[in-house]
């Protein structure tokens, strides 16, 4: 076997290896994972049926109106680029900002289902029911992905309790960076094709 052949047959090993650990700590930390979605269902559905107050509904509408207004006349890859990136921050600071008791994480998960439930009311007011359908392709695979990110920050968030605080920090830190590198960006690349390409077509 050649050289080159050689630091292939490496890097697959190293790809492939990396994409099985990430995996294997994936589901050290479902339990966490899932009460991220746990809360995140429960804010969105008090979102959908209890409206908020005006000052809080005018802060939500401007946030959505500025970034209508910023995708304004993108073209298809500067969608794509801008939905990955946007993205891509919010997983990553959902993760590395969970050292805060895991506070950082909770309150994100809280805010993004309730926005989330918010607008999905005024989508069916304004399109019924059926408008819900639309929403579909674009959470099929970012909210996955930042589910993963806010359950691993959680998790950071409980190594206040560990006895060896500076061996699980350097534990979590590799896994997580693992896991958003092999599974997180990957997944958030997918959503950001499906979503721009959407908001491209129909805009």
């Amino acid at each position: 076997m050649g050289k080159k052949e050689k630091q292939i047959k490496k890097r697959g090993n190293f790809l492939a290896r990396n994409y099985l650990e990430s995996w294997r700590y994936l589901k050290k930390t479902k339990n966490f994972i899932w009460a991220v979605v746990i809360l995140f269902l429960i804010f969105a559905l008090i979102g959908f049926f209890i409206h908020p107050p005006a000052e809080l509904e005018k802060i939500i509408l401007s946030y959505i109106m500025q970034i209508l207004e910023k995708t304004r006349g993108m073209s298809l890859f500067e969608l794509i680029s801008f939905i990955f990136f946007n993205n891509m921050q919010t997983g990553f600071f959902g993760i590395i900002l969970g050292f805060l008791v895991g506070l950082f994480p909770v309150i994100l998960t809280l805010v993004n289902g309730y926005v989330l439930g918010y607008v999905s009311f005024l989508a069916v007011s304004s399109g019924g029911a059926s408008s819900l359908l639309n929403l579909l392709p674009h959470g099929i695979f970012e909210l996955p992905a930042i589910f993963i990110s806010l359950g691993l920050g959680l998790k950071f968030g409980t190594f206040i309790f560990e006895k060896n605080k500076g061996a699980f920090f350097k534990e979590f830190f590799i896994n997580s960076l693992k896991v958003f590198v092999f599974i997180i960006i990957p997944l958030l690349i997918i959503a950001a094709i499906i979503e721009g390409s959407l908001i491209f077509i129909l805009s």
